[in-house]
C-alpha cells in the first residue's frame, strides 16, 4: 500500500513574511537572505495572508519601475490557493498546476503554518522515492 505524502511533510515552516507597505526592493532583500522565492503579506487591513513572488518582483523590474518605490500591496499574486498542510502533495501540485503558480501558502485555520514550493514537491518525491521508477521512464521514453 503506497501513503502519500502530505503537505505538511514537504512545505517549508520558516515563512518570511513583508508588509503591504514595504518596497519591492525590502522584499527582495528577505526573500534573498533566506533563500527562498515568495514572502507571505501580512496585511490586517486584508482576511487572509497574500504572497509576492520572485515572478511578481521580476515583472515589475522588467517594465522599468523603481524597486525603491514600488510597494509590495501593488504587485501581489491575484491567484491565491491556501493549501492546508493535511493535503497530500499530490493534491497541492494539481492546485498549484491548474492555477499556474508555483507557492502556496499553508494553514492551520486562520494561522499561516508555512509555505510549499512546487521545488518542495519535487524535493520530496525524488529524495523519498517517486512512485514511479524514473530510470524505466527515461529508457522507455528514449
Amino acid at each position: 500500500m503506497t501513503v502519500s505524502m502530505l503537505v505538511r511533510d514537504g512545505m517549508n515552516e520558516i515563512v518570511v513574511t513583508v508588509g503591504p507597505d514595504h518596497t519591492l526592493r525590502e522584499a527582495a532583500r528577505r526573500m534573498h537572505e533566506r533563500g527562498v522565492g515568495a514572502a507571505v503579506v501580512l496585511d490586517t487591513d486584508q482576511p487572509g495572508a497574500g504572497i509576492i513572488t520572485e515572478r511578481d518582483l521580476l515583472t515589475s523590474t522588467g517594465l522599468g519601475q523603481d524597486v525603491d518605490e514600488e510597494l509590495v500591496r501593488d504587485h501581489l499574486s491575484t491567484l491565491l490557493v491556501y493549501a492546508v498542510a493535511d493535503w497530500s502533495l499530490e493534491r497541492a501540485a494539481e492546485e498549484m498546476t491548474r492555477g499556474g503558480f508555483r507557492h502556496v501558502i499553508v494553514m492551520d485555520g486562520s494561522e499561516v503554518v508555512g509555505i510549499l514550493s512546487m521545488r518542495d514537491i519535487v524535493r520530496c518525491w525524488t529524495q523519498d522515492g517517486a512512485s514511479c521508477d524514473v530510470a524505466a521512464v527515461e529508457a522507455a521514453s528514449a
